[in-house]
């Protein structure tokens, strides 16, 4: 394992020079110190663990200092924004510190959000609250935990600065991880902005350093992008089979690696709903959860257009043509694990289907209607379950197709469907009432429970003793927080 000052640095994107990232200091926070850390990020690095509680983690990590081979950038990018495109957007308060790689040969980059104003903060303060900072770590691990590609959070790092929003809230920066924080927004500044020459370095860039088997490929960067194509409908497979709504799916939010990116008023289902809104700033509904699906397409397409100077259009349309299908095969294959099916038939879908259907507007948890499924057999399992739902005479029609589709998948004892289903059915997930106790206790500083639920989300699958509370359904208030963009 490392100290903090054995990292080794290769700042691939830096090097494409000032067209692409403005060198930018992270401007420092008062009094920083470790509010929680995430071992298993911190072993991406090949970081000892003991160090996140010294006194130079927070430094580091609070702005304070930096390392010698680090080159702090601020990105610039554009973006489609609820639909409408803004002409230059970019790192308003992130920085990408540096790249660096560990003893596997893997890239991590290292982007420090909150570090500050930047050439992009668009009258913003460049800060970031503790409250938002908490929320995007916490996720960013508890979809890791779940196998849902996911951008990755080493650390929340807490202040006293003082920093407005409605009130007066506290500064707070949190270090996150990915391969490349390159996002669809990149290809569309430099492809709206006419600068044909550094859009062609841009794809270079990624093609070689993220997409380098596609190189083989007759046509490069018609491979890179239905790869992107792929990646995109599987992560959106998982947030939906999940429950997973991400809030804020503007082009610039999406990762060109096809990972979860850029946490906002994100939120997983309490109760099921398919017309879901998290984000009480989307008035239109743009990016409600049954709307992910078609908008994942869209912003897709955003992608495309900026491609068109190296990519026929009927190439690009071939390519998108693959999304739903790749998109619906990934879906129903992790539903049908969801039930504990282990073989395919062509009526699954429409058994998913008429599940969800009775599930809306029943007041049926999401999370633990799967869990509790696969806690016995599948005739006990229904029958318990059978007073969550409204429509009595439908659920129990839905029970007996599914106790004879269950007949005909195979042979299993009851301790093995329980051991299948539970492997992929959450006990845990980060339900917003959780998140917002542990941000109350942290602003008053204690910072315990941010860490205790940050122990049980690594672990979603797993019974935990003594975590009871963690896997219970929501109080009433609980169900109707507001979650905005502001951070």
């Amino acid at each position: 394992m490392k100290a903090l000052d054995e990292l080794t640095f290769d700042n691939r994107f830096a090097h494409l020079g000032d067209a692409f990232s403005t060198h930018v200091l992270p401007e420092p926070l008062d009094e920083p110190r470790l509010v929680v850390a995430s071992a298993a990020a911190m072993a991406l690095l090949d970081l000892d663990p003991a160090v996140a509680e010294t006194p130079v983690f927070a430094e580091l990590f609070g702005g304070h200092k930096l390392w010698a081979e680090a080159q702090p950038r601020a990105m610039v990018y554009s973006g489609h924004q609820f639909g409408g495109y803004t002409p230059q957007l970019g790192d308003g308060r992130g920085l990408l510190l540096g790249e660096v790689y560990n003893q596997a040969g893997e890239h991590w980059d290292l982007h420090l959000k909150g570090a500050g104003m930047t050439p992009y903060s668009r009258m913003g303060d460049g800060r970031a609250v503790l409250r938002s900072s908490i929320r995007e770590f916490l996720a960013s691990e508890a979809l890791h935990a779940l196998g849902i590609p996911t951008s990755r959070a080493l650390c929340v790092i807490g202040s006293s600065t003082p920093v407005w929003r409605e009130k007066q809230e506290r500064g707070a920066m949190v270090l996150r991880l990915a391969p490349s924080h390159i996002r669809f927004g990149h290809f569309e500044y430099f492809y709206y902005t006419q600068k044909l020459d550094q859009l062609a370095e841009l794809a270079e860039h990624v093609l070689n350093l993220h997409y380098p088997e596609c190189r083989e490929q007759p046509e490069p960067y018609l491979a890179m992008f239905r790869e992107i194509v792929e990646r995109n409908a599987e992560m959106i497979a998982k947030w939906q089979a999940y429950g997973f709504c991400h809030g804020v799916m503007n082009t610039d939010n999406m990762s060109i690696l096809g990972i979860t990116f850029d946490f906002g008023p994100f939120a997983f289902l309490d109760d099921f709903d398919a017309h879901f809104i998290c984000n009480h700033s989307d008035h239109e509904g743009r990016y409600s959860f049954s709307n992910q699906v078609p908008i994942g397409q869209w912003n897709l397409s955003a992608l495309a257009q900026a491609l068109t100077p190296f990519i026929s259009v009927d190439a690009l349309k071939e390519a998108l043509g693959l999304y739903l299908p790749l998109y619906q095969a990934h879906y129903l294959d992790l539903m049908r694990r969801r039930l504990g099916l282990a073989t395919a038939e062509e009526d699954d879908q429409k058994l998913v289907e008429r599940l969800l259907k009775l599930m809306q507007n029943s007041g049926v948890d999401y999370t633990l209607f799967f869990r509790r499924l696969g806690d016995e057999s599948a005739a006990l399992a229904v029958a318990r379950l059978r007073d969550d739902f409204v429509d009595l005479a439908g659920f129990d029609a839905w029970a007996e197709l599914y106790k004879a589709r269950v007949a005909r998948d195979g042979d299993c004892s009851e301790a093995q469907r329980r051991e299948r289903m539970h492997a992929v059915n959450p006990l845990y997930i980060l339900r917003n009432y959780l998140a917002q106790n542990a941000i109350a206790a942290a602003e008053s500083g204690d910072y315990s429970e941010v860490r205790r639920l940050h122990e049980v989300l690594t672990r979603p699958f797993e019974e935990q003793a003594g975590m009871e509370q963690y896997a219970q359904r929501p109080p009433d208030w609980g169900k109707h927080l507001e979650i905005s963009c502001s951070s």
